[in-house]
């Protein structure tokens, strides 16, 4: 088939899958998302910001695809993972859907952020989402971690300890270690910051953390790392209490749940009114 002729239709399609999938919701109106489960429900609704992600989502929503599949990757205080399509016959050539990232400075991995799921960089360097999707349950971050290079100040860490001026704290960090007490060998590293960068004449400042991050993770929590390589593409607006009973849940080696936790969607398009005025949701075009 013709290169062009391909490219066309390609593109025809996508403008057909967009319109189907987003049919019947004017500018005054969205698509509010429950996820039912035997924990309980979640309640979530997804961004016009990401308009590829939110029809695509919605689009196998409506069919069904997500109903019976589970959470099958829970790591408590950072995400639950659900969305394995690939685990229905009926819909299992969805799993193989790959979209384009559509990522926004704005729309951050804070607690009760919903986000894509995708291949590791080495796979998909252009970082395309899959169709399985997260919810952030997340951690509180002090300042200090948020406006350090924590992998810079890692990775000179061993200079530092090791240029014999420091031989207690080398047995710390190797007590430390050899006990792994991993979180408390980072909180420790974080309050030598200072001193590496007088001693090692480095500078171990995040210059890319924003007043926002800063402000979201030290208040209500989420998973800094993930923003800039990860589609934020919805929030939730009900429920987190549910996200958190499934983020607490015991699991096996591989993170995936000892008890299956199945879920069930549906889709209601209400006035964004409405929804507002349910959950507090900000709709600025309503207060034009």
């Amino acid at each position: 088939m013709d290169i062009a002729l391909r490219n066309k239709r390609f593109f025809i399609g996508l403008l057909v899958f967009l319109f189907i999938s987003c049919g019947g919701v004017d500018e005054h109106e969205d698509s509010l998302v429950t996820i039912e489960t035997r924990m309980g429900d979640i309640k979530m609704i997804l961004f016009d910001a990401t308009p590829q992600h939110k029809a695509s989502f919605l689009e196998l929503a409506n069919k069904g695809a997500y109903d019976s599949t589970t959470f099958h990757r829970v790591i408590h205080h950072f995400m639950i993972q659900a969305g394995d399509v690939s685990s229905r016959p009926k819909f299992k050539k969805y799993a193989r859907r790959l979209i384009p990232p559509e990522f926004n400075p704005v729309l951050i991995n804070r607690r009760g952020a919903v986000g894509a799921a995708r291949e590791r960089d080495r796979l998909n360097p252009m970082k395309r989402s899959s169709v399985q999707f997260y919810i952030i349950q997340g951690k509180k971050f002090s300042k200090k971690e948020l406006t350090t290079d924590v992998a810079r100040l890692n990775a000179a860490l061993g200079r530092y300890l090791d240029d014999g001026h420091h031989e207690e704290l080398l047995q710390e960090f190797m007590g430390l270690q050899d006990s792994g007490r991993t979180e408390e060998l980072q909180q420790r590293a974080l309050t030598l910051k200072e001193d590496m960068e007088k001693s090692l004449h480095e500078d171990f400042e995040n210059h890319k953390i924003t007043p926002q991050q800063i402000k979201a993770y030290t208040t209500v929590g989420g998973a800094p790392h993930l923003d800039g390589a990860y589609t934020v593409f919805g929030e939730v607006v009900e429920g987190m209490e549910v996200v958190d009973k499934i983020a607490a849940v015991q699991t096996d080696s591989t993170d995936k749940p000892i008890n299956p936790i199945y879920l069930k969607m549906k889709v209601e398009v209400l006035p964004k009114e409405e929804i507002e005025r349910r959950y507090g949701v900000d709709y600025p075009d309503l207060k034009k």
